[in-house]
């Protein structure tokens, strides 16, 4: 690991010293891990092109060859190319910031109104079998682990429902020992009787198992990539299943495969360099669109945020401005598809980017596990997990709802029906 990640490692000074000797050698020793390409047993190998595409495309874009013709091009354009899309991220587009905003913001009109959507995150474990130098819920750092039962789940949604929420997306940390897929399975069932709208924010499954959870219910599903830059992906992934890199890659095809609606696309920025993992993100989510122009896709961007043990963890070179830059140039490129901003952002940088371009942003939000009755209603935290990172905005829903209206939004829990 060179000296650039190191800000990324978890304190673990509590860890059994067997544990400590393989984290430490996992650390410094590149030939103690798997490849980042070989496919482990059991997962499935699609034949796609897409992986191959975005690869190449991503490794062929220079940010720095842009100039300012080419941005201006770029937005004279009535239609947004490729080549205009890796324009709009270059560095050139910084100073045309508020003219991307502009045209961003038309577009989002024209294709969403005025309209943003609201959505609850429902943690409901937070066991790991990975180690991401960079995760909270890394199986190397010293967290309260918590995994809810049957019943707790329920009541979880029920105090989310009872706050007028509508749909809620369904998160476990990556392990398949403590969250196997019939546990999962069995929460979107429960969710069904209480929500609208369901989606998955899980470890990456074959189409036979998303086909399984559609069937319980779900809509949806939602997988970060993290880094689509597989040197960076290698240094900061160093063992469990996530370092896997073309397994997860195809996890939202599969997923198209398995019958589900929807599926979202993301990298985690600041773990790489964000020009590149924005453009591959984007253009993924493009090369996904036609091939299955069903579907309904969308775009997360996600910044690194501090984490238990580790308070160090912050995006480098991504800053409010080069956030937004990032999310115009996704709604000038891809003008249809949904853009979701975290409540990981500022309440002022929400409330102002959901009206150039964003359309759905989380509300009351908990990453922790058991805990949204105490945020909810202000009761004592029980045995309780703890969170995967820190937010920044706590809004409740009532409050969200009402700030969206203030700022002349359209708040919208639900715009999906089942016949």
């Amino acid at each position: 690991m060179n000296e650039e990640n190191q800000i990324y490692f978890i304190d673990s000074d509590q860890l059994p010293p067997a544990a400590l000797e393989r984290k430490h050698r996992l650390e410094n020793d590149p030939s103690s891990r798997t490849d980042i390409m070989a496919y482990l047993p059991g997962q499935q190998v699609l034949e796609s092109d897409i992986k191959d595409r975005v690869i190449a495309a991503m490794d062929a874009y220079q940010p720095e060859a842009y100039t300012e013709a080419d941005v201006r091009r770029a937005l004279a354009s009535d239609r947004c190319t490729v080549t205009d899309f890796q324009a709009l991220l270059s560095p050139a587009a910084a100073p045309f910031l508020e003219k991307m905003a502009r045209r961003a913001e038309l577009e989002t009109q024209r294709h969403f109104g005025n309209t943003v959507y609201l959505f609850t995150p429902l943690y409901i474990a937070n066991y790991c079998q990975n180690y991401c130098v960079y995760c909270g819920f890394n199986c190397y750092n010293n967290i309260a682990r918590r995994k809810l039962n049957p019943a707790e789940i329920e009541h979880e949604m029920k105090v989310i429902a009872d706050s007028g929420m509508e749909e809620v997306l369904i998160l476990t940390g990556e392990s398949r020992l403590q969250s196997d897929v019939p546990y999962i399975g069995d929460a979107v069932k429960t969710a069904r009787k209480y929500f609208r709208n369901i989606g998955v924010e899980i470890y990456p499954l074959n189409v036979d198992e998303y086909r399984y959870l559609h069937e319980c219910g779900c809509d949806y599903v939602t997988v970060f990539q993290e880094t689509y830059d597989r040197v960076k992906y290698e240094q900061l992934h160093l063992l469990g299943h996530k370092r896997v890199w073309p397994y997860r890659f195809d996890a939202q095809e599969r997923a198209l495969m398995g019958g589900m609606r929807g599926a979202g696309f993301s990298a985690l920025l600041g773990l790489s360099d964000w020009h590149k993992d924005a453009f591959a993100s984007a253009f993924h989510v493009y090369l996904i669109n036609r091939k299955y122009p069903h579907a309904e896709l969308s775009l997360s961007c996600p910044r690194l945020r501090p984490i238990v043990n580790n308070g160090r963890i912050n995006p480098r070179d991504v800053g409010e401005r080069e956030l937004c830059q990032i999310l115009c140039a996704y709604r000038i490129f891809l003008p249809f598809v949904g853009i979701t901003v975290s409540s990981r952002e500022s309440a002022s940088f929400r409330n102002g980017i959901a009206k150039i371009c964003a359309t759905k942003i989380s509300a009351g939000v908990s990453t922790g596990i058991g805990d949204h009755e105490a945020k909810y209603t202000g009761s004592e935290e029980k045995d309780t997990g703890d969170e995967q990172f820190e937010i920044q905005d706590g809004r409740s829903i009532k409050t969200m709802y009402k700030d969206m209206q203030d700022g002349g939004l359209q708040p919208v829990l639900n715009d999906y029906l089942y016949l």
